[in-house]
């Protein structure tokens, strides 16, 4: 598993976790995602931004075959239907939007296939 994240205090905060857990299965990388050129599986991503530029961002990491899991607000139906247009230029294959957790407010994540 590898983690992207720009921020150092972040970054070290995830290297003392890791440590703590004893996981040795997990590579940290201090970048921004849309700097970091290596492809996976699977990308998760949290609300960080509009899904537009969020996929924008993160799409490249997206190995073909794989998905983008953006994790994402009660806007997520409208985000994915302004960013139509940018994720037919992209190739996305499939977009579902699943909610998840039984709670007054679920998680909602926004699914894109390459």
């Amino acid at each position: 598993m590898t983690l992207v994240e720009p921020l150092l205090r972040r970054v070290s905060f995830l290297e003392e976790v890791v440590a703590d857990l004893g996981l040795t299965n997990v590579e940290i990388v201090r970048s921004r995602a849309e700097e970091h050129r290596a492809t996976y599986d699977v990308v998760t991503a949290r609300a960080v931004a509009a899904l537009d530029k969020l996929t924008t961002w993160c799409w490249p990491l997206v190995a073909p075959g794989g998905v983008l899991l953006a994790m994402k607000g009660r806007s997520a139906p409208e985000e994915v239907e302004a960013a139509r247009p940018l994720l037919k230029r992209l190739g996305v294959t499939d977009v579902r939007i699943e909610s998840y957790g039984d709670l007054a407010v679920p998680t909602t994540v926004v699914e894109l296939t390459r």
